[in-house]
């Protein structure tokens, strides 16, 4: 059998004053005090005004399992993707090594390269050929200034000695070297 639709109920609009007036003596003939007064809320009350069904109390309880089966596999979705984006990175890295790594070796297989190589690392000559080396032939800028005489008296200054220590390293990391390296 329907259920029928209830009558409308006269809006709280047309006289705002008549219905606080009613709410208020309403609430005082039940012992509970006026709204702003301290009024507490009754969660029987409010939990009988709402009205689920059976389906939808099906159709939430299987949102809620779902959510709660998804979210560990979700997780791990997203941490197993960050992984693999990781290694397609690591992957492509050693592809461009693998590369430069062909690359020069088709170079030694030039008798040119291996020539030029022989002569600027290992100072080999031609017979017959005499080959000078130049002394300080470095540009004025990267030589490193000359050193100061050391006094023989002994100073004392007032100052910690850790940011002296920490500017001494850095300096001296940071230093242009008078003689340069080679990488090989």
């Amino acid at each position: 059998m329907a259920r029928r639709p209830a009558p409308p109920s006269p809006s709280p609009a047309k006289h705002p004053a008549k219905d606080r007036t009613a709410r208020q003596d309403r609430s005082q003939q039940r012992g509970r005090p006026v709204r702003g007064e301290g009024r507490r809320v009754d969660v029987r009350e409010w939990a009988g005004g709402i009205r689920l069904s059976g389906f939808a109390v099906i159709m939430l309880s299987l949102v809620v399992l779902g959510t709660w089966v998804l979210v560990p596999s979700i997780g791990t979705y997203l941490d197993q993707r960050q992984k693999i984006a990781a290694l397609e990175h690591s992957v492509q890295l050693t592809k461009d090594q693998i590369a430069a790594l062909e690359q020069e070796r088709t170079r030694w297989d030039d008798p040119a390269y291996i020539t030029t190589q022989a002569r600027e690392r290992l100072y080999y000559t031609k017979p017959g050929e005499v080959i000078y080396l130049v002394d300080n032939d470095l540009d004025p800028a990267d030589v490193p200034p000359a050193q100061q005489h050391v006094s023989d008296k002994i100073q004392e200054r007032p100052s910690d000695w850790m940011p002296q220590l920490l500017r001494s390293l850095t300096s001296a990391g940071l230093a242009k070297s008078a003689v340069e390296t080679s990488a090989g």
